[in-house]
């Protein structure tokens, strides 16, 4: 009985370490080599934009790839370097109600993203992301401005992140 103990204990240790060397509990697929990455500002192409959703849109870009992957910021020549532009910040009714009134309000961010591996240079790519938020028209856009764009900037960064890093 003994014996066959220890062969199960051999068996599922050895499993366990094989399976465990196949999967990355964040799922990145990042080379080792590849230990830099480097982030220009984005550029502001959006007329109704915020003046100021370059700067955030990008350092909320930077805090993802550092605190989820292993990857170090760099100002020059990293060995990955994202680049790109916000092209659309807009808002639109979208549910209509009686009256011409709207009940739903959209407001919507579009990112257009280059993407370059100067470790393995086929693999660069330039992509646009897109995603949108809803709010109820009655209520004033202002005081749900900040909250809707970091829930929008979430899912694009999210999308940025497995195009790059997770082959998505």
């Amino acid at each position: 009985m003994k014996k066959s103990f220890l062969k199960f204990k051999y068996v599922y240790l050895s499993l366990f370490f094989v399976l465990s060397g196949c999967y990355s509990f964040k799922g990145t697929s990042i080379p080792a080599n590849v230990t830099t990455f480097m982030l220009q500002n984005f550029e502001v192409q959006a007329l109704n934009a915020p003046p100021d959703i370059d700067q955030g849109f990008s350092e909320a870009l930077r805090d993802k790839i550092r605190s989820q992957s292993r990857l170090n910021q760099v100002n020059v020549n990293g060995d990955v370097e994202f680049s790109g532009s916000i092209t659309e910040y807009s808002i639109q009714p979208v549910a209509a109600r009686e009256g011409e009134l709207s009940e739903l309000t959209r407001l919507q961010i579009s990112v257009s993203v280059n993407y370059v591996s100067w470790v393995n240079e086929e693999d660069k790519w330039t992509n646009k992301f897109s995603r949108f938020a809803e709010f109820d028209s009655s209520t004033d856009f202002s005081s749900v401005q900040e909250s809707l764009t970091e829930e929008i900037y979430e899912q694009i960064m999210e999308d940025i992140f497995n195009k790059a890093f997770n082959n998505w």
